[in-house]
């Protein structure tokens, strides 16, 4: 029986049940039951309770009007676009940032206005929720620990605790794509750690004197004076030329333990949102599209990332229960950081502040795109040397078959 019918049939017995004498409720209620394959207990329940007519309806399931519009959420997909597909949270810091520009790039109304100035980063979440699809990665590492004057540069295991631009971090990452084979490019990557601000030069090779030479070309761009450094133990930071040139220049060297790269997690973080979601995992290994790299490291990549792109500091983790509740500040350009810092170059500060003035972040996101389409059309695409031997299914980047165990076993046992 349907659950109409029963309702029907109850609504039919009800009156009856409530005006009959004792035997006969035995015999509704044994028919009732019978009936509609209810528990007696339950029929009696049913039966001796509310009229049918009084029985409560379930209220219909409310929904909460749209508030935000099929405009607000084109704007908000082309901001997200545009800031290289930043996090909720460093997005609601960033609209009031770019707002002169957006009313240009978009005409905007006072109501679209007034609704990309209140929307909460949740509900920035939930409105780019379809337009955000993960994608794959594969990390490809190339550098190795050296071990010329590790017992010169001492290692840092603190956390940094500054109060003034100049203590960074340096990283190297490579360009290789599936062959470490020959030279190709590397990006050397820089973060400041009180203010996030990142320079990166891509240099051919990692030689030590080309290292040296390409920081020193970052030491002269930033907008303050170079403090310190702070390394991993690959050979091209542990060497004889980088240590003379800290030391003659008065920057304190410092380094993390070997395969710890927690120690050095600042610049971990930037290698990923700085260089290999720009260029990803291809092999690049020419001096012109070195060149190229360097013409977009040095102009509009830094431009964007450090006068218009929030960014986020972890101040403390808080543990809850089981888990970390990990506690950020306010979101801010590394640009408006060094102005609050107050140590900046004078003269440096007061040109970027002119040239935030004149640029239109959403220009330099149009030239970005274009600038980075072409250097990926200049990388090197061609057959990875992998052999694969067809019985274990083993690779080799060498063109070599690797043994499998038993083979190795058998060749043992032979030479015994």
């Amino acid at each position: 029986m349907g659950k109409n019918s029963r309702r029907e049939y109850f609504q039919r017995i009800f009156q009856r049940y409530q005006s009959a004498g004792l035997a006969e409720k035995s015999r509704i209620l044994d028919e009732f039951c019978q009936v509609c394959g209810y528990n007696r207990k339950y029929a009696i329940a049913k039966l001796s309770g509310p009229p049918p007519e009084a029985e409560r309806k379930k209220p219909a399931k409310r929904r909460r009007k749209f508030r935000y519009n099929s405009g607000v959420i084109a704007i908000l997909a082309a901001l997200w676009s545009a800031s290289g597909y930043l996090c909720s949270v460093r997005m609601k810091a960033m609209i009031p940032r770019w707002l002169p520009w957006i009313r240009k790039q978009f005409a905007l109304n006072a109501a679209t206005e007034r609704d990309l100035l209140s929307i909460s980063p949740r509900q920035i979440d939930r409105r780019l929720q379809g337009r955000k699809k993960k994608t794959r990665r594969t990390i490809y590492g190339t550098t190795r620990p050296g071990t010329l004057l590790k017992h010169h540069i001492p290692i840092k295991t603190d956390h940094w605790d500054v109060a003034a631009p100049g203590f960074t971090e340096i990283d190297l990452v490579s360009h290789s794509g599936d062959s470490a084979a020959g030279e190709f490019a590397y990006s050397l990557n820089q973060t400041d750690i009180l203010t996030t601000w990142v320079e990166t030069r891509a240099v051919l090779g990692k030689s030590d004197r080309g290292v040296v030479r390409t920081l020193e070309e970052m030491r002269a761009d930033l907008p303050f004076r170079l403090q310190a450094i702070d390394s991993d133990n690959g050979s091209e930071f542990i060497n004889l030329h980088l240590f003379n040139y800290c030391k003659q220049r008065a920057i304190r060297f410092t380094r993390g333990r070997p395969y710890k790269k927690d120690d050095n997690a600042h610049i971990e973080q930037k290698n990923w949102t700085h260089v290999r979601k720009v260029f990803g995992w291809k092999r690049y290994d020419t001096l012109e599209v070195v060149d190229a790299m360097n013409d977009l490291y040095r102009k509009e990549w830094r431009w964007f990332m450090n006068l218009f792109i929030p960014s986020m500091k972890l101040l403390k983790k808080v543990r809850v229960g089981s888990r970390t509740k990990r506690i950020y500040d306010a979101p801010t350009t590394p640009f408006d950081r060094l102005l609050e810092s107050g140590a900046g170059d004078p003269d440096k500060v007061a040109h970027l502040a002119d040239l935030r003035g004149k640029l239109n972040p959403f220009e330099l996101s149009k030239i970005i795109e274009a600038k980075i389409q072409a250097i990926v059309k200049m990388a090197d695409n061609r057959k990875d040397p992998v052999v694969k031997n067809k019985r274990t299914g083993w690779q080799d980047n060498h063109g070599l078959f690797r043994k499998s165990f038993r083979e190795l076993a058998a060749q043992v046992r032979k030479n015994a």
